[in-house]
C-alpha cells in the first residue's frame, strides 16, 4: 500500500514539475526568443495585462496611442496581449501590412477568433480558412455579380420607402414635434437593413421595421446585442477561449444565449434552406428555371452549377453558415455604417443641409413607392453618381469604420517587408537600425489597425481625425498609396479575404441616405454618444452601456419647398 501511495505521489510530483516546466517555458523562455520582442513597443510588467490591448483597440483610446506609438516606436510596434507570451506586431506601415493581407495563406485568422466566430455564425467566410474558404467564396461570388446586385436595388429601396412610412406614421401620432421626435436611429437601421438582408438573402420576411417580434429577426438581434454587444469581455471571455468546456461546464448568460439563439437560427433558416432546394428542384423537373433573386437561390444554383466539380461544392451547413455570415456583415455592418453617418451629418447641419439639397436635386416629382423597378434603377444611377454623396459615404467610412481592427496569426516563421528602416534592440542593449523587414515567428498575431490607418494624420493630413468630405477632391498622395479595397480604405480590408459584399453595402448605405436625408432633418439630442469596439465599433450613450447600443436623434420631417409654396 504504501509503495502504492509513493508511486502516486511521485506521479503526481512529476506532473506538477512537468506544468511548472510548462509555464515556466511558455510565460518566460519561450517569449524571450521571439523576434518581436526586439522591437520597439510600450512596456508591460504585468503576468495578465491587457493595457495594450485598451489602448489599440478601444475606439476611446486608439487614434491617441496609434499617433503616439508612431511617433516613439516607428511603424512596426511591439505590443503584448493579455497574457506574457502573447507577442504581437501593431504594423501601422502600409508595405507591412499590404504584405500580411495579401499573404492570406501564411497570415490567417488565428483559432481564437475563428472560435468566437464559428460558435455565433457558424465557420462562414468569417470564420473558414484554406480551401474551406476558397470553396464558399467562388460558390458565392457569382452571387455579387453587378447583374445580380442591381436586380437588388428596387428592394433596398422599398425597405428605405418602408422605413420613412413608418417614421413619419410615429410623428403623426405626436403632439408636439417642433423640436422633432427622439429616435433610436441605431435600432431603426439595423430593423431595416434585416429586413433587407432577409429578403435579399434568403427570400425571407422579417418584417422588422413594423414590427420586431420576429423570432428568426430576435434571435439574430439577441445574438450580436446581447451575447457581443453587452459582454463583459476581461478573463472570463479569454477563459472561455483557451478551456473550450469552460463554457460548457460554467455557462453564463453570454453562453447560454448564443446556445438559444443558434437553434433557434439553425432549425427555422434550415428550413428555409430546404424550401428552396425543393422550389428549384420542381421548377427543373417543370423544364424550367426557378427565377429567385435572392442570395440563397444563386448560391444554390451556383453550387449545383454542371461545371463545377462535386469536390468544390459546399453542403446544406456551410451554405447555412454562408447566410448567417451575409446576414451579419450585410446587415450589422451596413446598420452601423448608416447609423454613425446620420450621426456625423447631425453633428454637422451645415454639411447634412448640403448633402440634402443635391439629392434633392435628382428627386422624383412623383412618390418613390410609385416608382416601377425600371425607375428605381435609373433612379439609382443617378443616386450613385451624386459627388457630394459619394464623398459623405467615404469619410464616413473612413473616419468610423464599423469594424475597428482585425487580427491574423502567422502560420510559418516569415519576414515582413517595410517602407522604412526597423529599430531593435539587441543583446547587448544597443539599438540598431536596418532594412531586414520584420521577423515573426510561427504562432505571432499580427494586429491589423483599420482605423488607425484610415485615421493615420501622416497620410490623411492634419485633420485626419475630423469629419471633412471635401477632402475627396484632393487627397494627399499618400492616402492614395495605401492598400484597401475601396478608395485606398481599409474599412472593407484588402487582399484575397477583402470583403465579398462591399458593393452592395454600398448600394444600401447610398440608397437609405437619399430616402431618408429628403425627408428627415437630423439633430443631437444632447446626449453624448460614445463608440465601443464590441466586435463592431457599436454606439452607446455615456452611461447607458448596459442598454445596449443606442444612437438618439431628434428627427424632424422636412418641408419640401413646393409643398409650403402650395400651401
Amino acid at each position: 500500500m504504501s509503495d502504492l501511495l509513493f508511486a502516486s505521489l511521485t506521479l503526481l510530483a512529476a506532473f506538477c514539475a512537468l506544468c511548472v516546466a510548462f509555464l515556466i517555458h511558455a510565460i518566460w523562455i519561450g517569449p524571450s526568443s521571439n523576434p518581436l520582442r526586439r522591437l520597439p513597443g510600450p512596456p508591460s510588467y504585468r503576468l495578465y495585462d491587457n493595457t495594450h490591448m485598451t489602448m489599440t483597440v478601444d475606439p476611446v483610446y486608439s487614434p491617441r496611442s496609434h499617433e503616439r506609438f508612431v511617433k516613439e516606436y516607428g511603424r512596426n510596434i511591439h505590443i503584448r496581449g493579455p497574457l506574457p507570451w502573447d507577442d504581437r506586431l501593431l504594423t501601422l506601415d502600409p508595405v507591412s501590412l499590404a504584405y500580411v493581407l495579401k499573404n492570406s495563406t501564411t497570415y490567417e485568422k488565428p483559432w481564437q477568433a475563428r472560435k468566437l466566430i464559428t460558435s455565433l455564425i457558424g465557420c462562414g467566410m468569417l470564420a473558414a480558412e484554406g480551401q474551406v474558404h476558397k470553396r464558399q467564396r467562388r460558390v458565392a461570388t457569382p452571387a455579387f455579380g453587378i447583374h445580380n446586385l442591381r436586380a437588388l436595388e428596387p428592394l433596398v429601396f422599398s425597405k428605405g420607402i418602408l422605413l420613412k412610412d413608418k417614421w413619419l406614421s410615429l410623428m403623426k401620432g405626436a403632439e408636439n414635434l417642433e423640436g422633432g421626435m427622439k429616435l433610436d436611429v441605431c435600432d431603426w437601421i439595423s430593423r431595416a437593413t434585416f429586413d433587407v438582408m432577409g429578403f435579399a438573402g434568403f427570400d425571407y420576411q422579417f418584417n422588422a421595421i413594423e414590427n420586431g417580434d420576429n423570432e428568426l429577426f430576435r434571435a439574430y438581434k439577441d445574438m450580436f446585442e446581447v451575447s457581443i454587444a453587452q459582454a463583459k469581455g476581461g478573463f472570463r471571455s479569454v477563459l472561455g477561449l483557451y478551456v473550450p468546456f469552460a463554457d460548457w461546464i460554467f455557462p453564463d448568460q453570454e453562453t447560454r444565449t448564443v446556445q438559444r439563439c443558434t437553434t433557434v437560427i439553425e432549425r427555422v433558416a434550415g428550413k428555409v434552406i430546404q424550401e428552396k432546394k425543393r422550389k428549384i428542384a420542381e421548377a427543373e423537373e417543370r423544364g424550367k428555371n426557378y427565377d429567385g433573386r435572392d442570395l440563397l437561390t444563386l448560391l444554390l444554383k451556383s453550387n449545383q452549377a454542371e461545371d463545377l466539380p462535386p469536390t468544390q461544392r459546399i453542403s446544406d451547413e456551410d451554405i447555412l453558415n454562408t447566410i448567417n455570415t451575409f446576414m451579419f456583415a450585410g446587415s450589422d455592418t451596413t446598420s452601423l455604417a448608416i447609423t454613425w453617418t446620420l450621426m456625423l451629418l447631425a453633428i454637422h447641419p451645415d454639411l447634412q443641409t448640403k448633402l440634402r439639397t443635391e439629392c434633392l436635386s435628382i428627386l422624383p416629382s412623383t412618390p418613390l413607392s410609385s416608382l416601377t423597378e425600371e425607375e428605381v434603377d435609373s433612379l439609382y444611377s443617378m443616386v450613385a453618381d451624386l459627388p457630394y454623396l459619394d464623398k459623405v459615404t467615404k469619410e464616413s467610412l473612413r473616419l468610423i469604420p464599423p469594424l475597428h481592427s482585425s487580427i491574423r496569426v502567422a502560420t510559418k516563421d516569415d519576414v515582413i517587408p517595410t517602407s522604412s528602416p526597423i529599430k531593435r534592440t539587441m543583446p547587448d542593449g544597443s539599438v540598431q537600425e536596418d532594412w531586414d523587414g520584420v521577423h515573426v515567428q510561427k504562432g505571432s498575431f499580427i494586429h491589423v489597425a483599420v482605423e488607425g490607418f484610415n485615421m493615420d494624420k501622416e497620410f490623411w493630413g492634419d485633420d485626419a481625425w475630423m469629419f471633412v468630405p471635401d477632402r475627396w477632391d484632393n487627397l494627399p498622395e499618400k492616402a492614395t498609396a495605401l492598400p484597401g479595397l475601396y478608395s485606398n480604405l481599409m474599412t472593407f480590408s484588402a487582399g484575397p479575404r477583402a470583403c465579398i459584399g462591399m458593393r452592395f453595402s454600398i448600394i444600401e448605405m447610398k440608397s437609405f441616405l437619399f430616402i431618408l436625408l429628403t425627408n428627415f432633418v437630423f439633430s443631437p439630442t444632447g446626449e453624448r454618444v460614445g463608440k465601443a469596439n464590441v466586435v463592431l465599433t457599436r454606439p452607446y450613450v455615456v452611461g447607458k452601456h448596459k442598454e445596449g447600443s443606442q444612437c438618439p436623434l431628434m428627427v424632424t420631417p422636412y418641408v419640401h419647398q413646393d409643398s409650403v409654396a402650395s400651401s
